[in-house]
């Protein structure tokens, strides 16, 4: 909030003064005093105009067009009029004699009321001059009213009477109210009806406490509206909104509440907004805010260190603690204070605030007779050019600052308010009506230069670097800004546009470095090169181009046409993009003027901003996106956009940046989460920046947001960075083929390429054709398998290879099961000079034939063709059409013998499945033969198709049952081990009563069972215990064969069985109990039971029959050797050794002692336990007297000599030899 000018005259000191703002413009001001006189200001604070009263001014108020001010006065009947058009005063007789009290116009219509002092009224009619006296409205003086917009008024006087009139001053209603009334309004009460909308609640304060309401549609029914004592009286009130009253209590409180039946008398908001008293508030609808004032001396005592006391007279005595305030309100948030303006310079206390009605100016006056005003909201008019931007910052101030640049803000001081402003890289113009002043940028100050009469009304002014451009009355005029800066012909300085032949009306317009640009009512855009001096490029829209906005260079522009579509144009190749999602409340449209941003740029309207790209190079073509949107703050014009900061122009004169949502990624992105970096880099793909999105990849670390990278630049053609992204994947293969293709210009066909990368074949098709190398486009569909449009294509590019696609097709089309196309394309595929490629078609004419039902032609066309497989295949396809004969025709010609023979059996031809038979290896035809041979009787054949089918029990079956030829089927029972083969055997064999072999066979086929019953009838148990002791037999087995031998009192067989098994003490006591005959295996066997059984009670036992102890026969030493060696008892079974090598050696039986020393020796080494010196020595000498006679009979008798000294030297280990 800023003060625009105070008026302080001497004759209005200590007094208060009255104003009234001009209505709908507000560019007067009528201030008057104590001094009779009113004086018209304009908005700046100078005066235009005073009216001498003939004594203090009663009532003065405008009409609803600002055109006149109507005043009364004391000692006077007469009415005061100044015409604001013509600054002339004149006064009007208002033909009533006594004084007069009220004046208010019409809020519709030309009528104006007069009151007096004794009740009168008189209605002037200014459009007629037609005058209306009405005696006796009222008994007592009149002292407030209000018109409504039906031009029914309503009056209140000092006689406690309401009345409501019409224009023609007929009394409608009247109704008394307890007090005097004052403040009157007329408004509209909130009603669940939202049709209606006519004034027919009157609000009046009676009494200073009550708000009275009286409702016209209910007059027995009017409401008093009472207040808590504690706000104090109410000092004005204002309605707003929907049915709501602000309220403003001189205790400086403020309340609001709601007029709606349900909620009246409820308060919806208060707040002590002054905590000591409160003059006036004001609302203006049009910027939907409410101003209050007051004075806060009690907030400046309350940091007082005295008592109460002293605080009451500090009041009292010192001025200097008052601090007087204005306090702001949005009415849309009335808890936000939206502005606070402090007036440390009045002490006396403030007096009524008044808005305008654009809400522009805010007035105060004050108790001391001062007046000040204050800028509330500005006309938001502003410029930009390259990064300088220039906007208005108060009523005669405009600033000029480069953000981008750091350069510190200039002010220019302007000589009138300005209705526009430009800006140049040199130059400022602002102007109004047909005028324009240009001044002169320097570097720290600026020069005003000249003004410039145009001959029209300018609509707006473009500058740029010495030429500047005004738009007036459908003429666009091209001027020098500086004459003499350039040493140019007269003709170069100024011309009008367009020519006096050219019957259109420029509607827009625009400058450049190069260019002056121009859209038309015919929807014509004109480029005119200024260095040339002539037109340069023209384009035509079907309808008029309201306007235009050109990039930087000019080489680019975005124009909205009559329909409020919006367009870029491309002067370069004269093409036009439609932009898409383009709001029809679209303002205006700002180019980004960063420089690698080229092709962004923003379109507004009051509440977002539209952020879209212009990509150029894609593999679709150049095309509009909307990237999105951003919301802007209330009453924000952007000016400049850069680098995705956006500068815009506020009301208060002030800049405010503000950063697209699209441009998130230039924040700091490290601890935002997946889903948000997502988000952001797709916006950076869609804008371009592939540096950002660099950065975004390497943040996310995900391989899919580097896929999402990669596909983007090769959507807009970056190959270079495409190759690099890949790199990074690790994906070898689209870095290969990237590296190839980078060095293409032609840019169809590198988009082509780009575009199959990417799998929009149809596009890359459509880009090869257009390419210098529209072959491609064959070569891509025959590399994707799309021989259809290959087909098409070859048709056109390459006739030659009609032939090899219709091949590649008609297999396509054998696959997908499309038979007919299939044998055409086959057909088509056949040239006639290509022997391997014709052997193909020919092979799928055969193929297609066959399945076509054209069996004849296939077959015979199958048979000529060399290829075993395509016999096969046709032969299937015949199998499968049960076209049996034919089919193992084809197979036999293929040498597929075993499909052959099974579709002769299919077909019963065994004749021809036994000529095939030799060939055929498999087991199932064999077995299907075999079968059919045995059911005719021809056993031979059908044993031996059975062997070859290898169905060993059908073969042991046919020689047992019709050939009687048991020594075969025993051969293969043993060959093969088949179980139910040897039940068969087991069965014959005892039929012919040959027990033995039938136990074999029996447990051969595991009927362990059955054998022993068998041998237990007929006392075969020795061949069955022979059988099953080879065979992989149970416990329970073995125990039975060995309860069998113990009750035979065969104890070797009894004890053997026992040991099989596992009871081994059973086992032992009957190998000790066998007789002498069998005293040396029962002793072996006994051992063996011991080492098994590792039992300490039966070692013992059968170590004391070893000794002799258990019968007084001790037993060979070998025997105790071997338990101990069964036992694992080494050192024992090595001293034992020694003892039974030494008895051996004794008797003459010195290899028998060797091989026992040595096979101790070698268990010892095993066990890794040390050998005794004794049996080292004694086996190197027995070892030696054996080693003699070799190396004699080899001839060695050097070492046969060596070894007889050794023997020699120990002749007394040899007592037994002779020599």
């Amino acid at each position: 909030m800023k003060r625009v000018f105070s008026l302080l005259e001497k004759n209005w000191l200590g007094t208060p003064i009255q104003f009234a703002w001009q209505k709908t413009s507000g560019n007067y001001l009528a201030v008057t005093g104590a001094d009779h006189i009113v004086k018209i200001f304009d908005r700046h604070g100078q005066k235009r105009s005073e009216i001498n009263l003939s004594g203090n001014c009663v009532a003065m108020d405008w009409d609803k067009d600002g055109d006149i001010l109507a005043v009364i006065a004391e000692k006077s009947s007469c009415i005061y009029l100044w015409d604001a058009n013509t600054n002339k005063t004149s006064q009007l007789d208002s033909g009533l004699r006594d004084q007069l009290s009220f004046l208010l116009w019409s809020k519709f219509g030309s009528f104006l009321a007069v009151g007096t002092v004794k009740g009168n009224l008189l209605i002037y009619n200014r459009q007629t001059s037609r005058k209306i006296p009405v005696i006796g409205k009222h008994t007592k003086r009149i002292t407030c009213g209000c018109w409504n917009a039906e031009n029914m008024l309503a009056l209140g006087g000092e006689d406690k009477m309401i009345t409501v009139s019409n224009q023609e001053g007929d009394t409608l209603r009247q109704t008394p109210v307890r007090s005097e009334p004052s403040d009157m309004q007329f408004s509209m009460m909130r009603t669940d009806d939202r049709t209606s909308t006519a004034e027919r609640t009157i609000s009046v304060v009676v009494g200073k406490r009550i708000l009275f309401l009286f409702n016209l549609n209910e007059p027995d029914n009017p409401i008093d509206l009472e207040f808590q004592q504690r706000y104090g009286n109410i000092v004005c009130y204002s309605w707003y909104g929907d049915g709501y009253i602000m309220i403003g209590f001189s205790r400086g409180t403020l309340v609001v509440i709601s007029t709606h039946i349900r909620e009246i008398g409820q308060e919806i908001f208060q707040t002590r907004n002054h905590k000591d008293s409160l003059t006036s508030i004001a609302v203006s609808q049009t910027l939907n805010k409410a101003a209050t004032c007051g004075d806060n001396w009690e907030e400046l005592l309350e940091q007082w260190m005295g008592g109460e006391e002293e605080r009451t007279h500090c009041k009292e005595k010192s001025a200097s603690f008052y601090n007087n305030r204005i306090k702001i309100h949005d009415l849309a948030e009335l808890k936000d204070m939206y502005a606070i303006i402090n007036l440390d310079d009045e002490h006396k206390g403030l007096g009524t605030l008044s808005w305008t009605d654009d809400g522009q100016l805010l007035a105060l006056s004050t108790q001391r007779g001062a007046l000040h005003v204050f800028l509330t909201k500005l006309p938001i008019l502003g410029d930009a050019c390259s990064t300088r931007i220039a906007h208005l910052t108060s009523l005669l101030e405009v600033t000029v600052a480069n953000p981008v640049e750091g350069e510190l803000p200039i002010t220019v001081s302007v000589d009138v308010e300005p209705n526009f402003v430009a800006v140049g890289l040199y130059h400022l113009a602002v102007g109004m009506n047909n005028r324009a002043w240009f001044y002169v940028l320097g570097e720290n100050a600026v020069k005003k230069l000249k003004d410039v009469e145009y001959l029209g009304t300018v609509a707006s002014v473009c500058l740029y670097s010495d030429y500047a451009s005004a738009l007036f009355e459908g003429k666009v005029q091209l001027h020098l800004i500086e004459s003499e800066m350039l040493d140019a012909q007269e003709e170069r300085e100024m011309r009008l546009f367009p020519a006096v032949d050219d019957k259109c009306r420029i509607l827009c317009h625009a400058l450049t470095g190069d260019f002056l640009i121009y859209g038309t009512d015919t929807g014509v855009i004109q480029y005119f090169y200024i260095e040339d001096w002539q037109f340069v490029n023209d384009y035509r829209h079907p309808v008029s181009v309201k306007k235009i906005f050109p990039d930087p260079n000019g080489t680019r522009l975005v124009f909205i046409d009559e329909k409020s579509d919006g367009y870029v144009y491309c002067p370069v190749n004269d093409a036009t993009y439609e932009i898409p999602d383009f709001s029809p409340t679209i303002k205006g449209v700002l180019w980004e003027n960063w420089p690698m941003d080229k092709g962004v740029f923003i379109a507004y309207d009051d509440d977002k901003v539209y952020t879209y790209v212009f990509h150029k190079d894609t593999i679709q073509g150049s095309k509009v996106i909307l990237a999105g949107s951003t919301k802007v703050p209330f009453s924000h014009k952007p000016l400049l956009l850069y680098n995705g900061e956006l500068t815009c122009q506020t009301q208060s004169g002030k800049i405010n940046n503000i950063y697209l949502s699209t441009h998130c990624f230039l924040d700091n992105l490290k601890d935002e989460g997946p889903h948000k970096l997502w988000q952001v880099l797709a916006q950076t793909l869609m804008l371009k920046r592939f540096s950002d999105a660099w950065e975004l990849c390497k943040i996310l670390n995900d391989h899919a947001a580097w896929i999402e990278l990669a596909r983007a630049c090769l959507h807009h053609m970056e190959v270079e960075f495409a190759i690099r992204v890949y790199r990074t994947i690790g994906n070898g293969g689209m870095v290969m083929s990237l590296e190839q293709i980078k060095g293409i210009e032609d840019y169809n066909l590198l988009a082509g390429h780009l575009a199959m990368f990417s799998k929009d074949f149809n596009l890359a098709q459509d880009l090869y054709l257009a390419s210098s190398c529209p072959i491609a486009a064959l070569e891509m569909r025959r590399d994707l398998q799309h021989w259809d449009s290959a087909l098409q294509l070859a048709k056109r590019l390459a006739p030659d290879q009609i032939p090899f696609i219709s091949k590649e097709y008609a297999i396509q089309l054998e696959f997908t099961g499309d038979y007919v196309n299939a044998l055409t394309h086959y057909e088509k595929g056949i040239t006639g000079d290509n022997k391997e490629h014709d052997e193909v078609c020919l092979a799928g004419v055969a193929q297609m034939s066959i399945r076509m039902g054209d069996i004849r032609r296939g077959v015979n066309q199958a048979l000529k063709h060399p290829s075993r497989v395509l016999k096969r295949d046709c032969g299937a396809i015949l199998e499968n059409m049960k076209q049996f004969s034919e089919a193992a025709q084809l197979y036999e010609k293929g040498l597929y013998y075993d499909k052959a023979a099974s579709v002769y059996i299919r077909c019963k031809n065994w004749a021809k499945v036994g000529e095939l038979l030799p060939h055929v290896s498999s087991p199932k035809i064999h077995l299907q033969y075999a079968k059919a041979k045995e059911a005719d009787g021809r056993y031979k054949e059908a044993v031996v198709a059975y062997e070859n089918a290898k169905q060993w029990n059908s073969a042991i079956r046919i020689y047992l049952d019709h050939l009687n030829n048991p020594e075969k089927a025993v051969s293969i029972v043993r060959e093969t081990q088949s179980l139910d083969g040897a039940k068969m055997v087991a069965r014959f064999f005892l039929q012919l009563g040959d027990y033995g072999s039938a136990i074999q066979f029996l447990v051969m086929s595991k009927c362990n069972n059955e054998a022993f019953t068998l041998a237990q009838q007929h006392n075969k148990m020795e061949i069955y215990a022979d059988i099953i002791g080879s065979e992989d037999t149970t416990n329970e087995d073995y125990q039975s064969i060995a309860l069998y031998f113990e009750g035979e009192k065969r104890h070797f067989q009894a004890g053997k069985f026992f040991l099989l098994c596992g009871q081994y003490s059973r086992a032992l006591k009957h190998f000790l109990k066998c007789p002498s005959s069998e005293d040396n295996a029962a002793i072996e066997m006994a051992i063996e039971t011991v080492g098994q059984a590792k039992d300490e009670l039966l070692t013992s036992q059968l170590i004391d029959y070893l000794m002799g102890e258990s019968d007084g026969v001790p037993k060979d030493a070998k025997y105790l050797f071997r338990l101990y060696m069964a036992l694992k008892q080494y050192r024992e079974a090595a001293r034992t050794a020694i003892i039974i090598a030494r008895e051996e050696q004794s008797a003459g039986n010195y290899r028998n002692a060797h091989d026992v020393l040595f096979s101790m020796y070698a268990e010892l080494k095993s066990q890794k336990i040390k050998i005794p010196s004794e049996m080292a020595t004694n086996l190197m000498i027995l070892h030696s007297y054996i080693l003699v006679r070799i190396h004699v009979k080899n001839g060695d008798h050097m070492k046969g000599a060596r070894m007889l000294i050794r023997v020699a030297n120990n002749i007394s280990k040899f007592p037994s030899r002779e020599y």
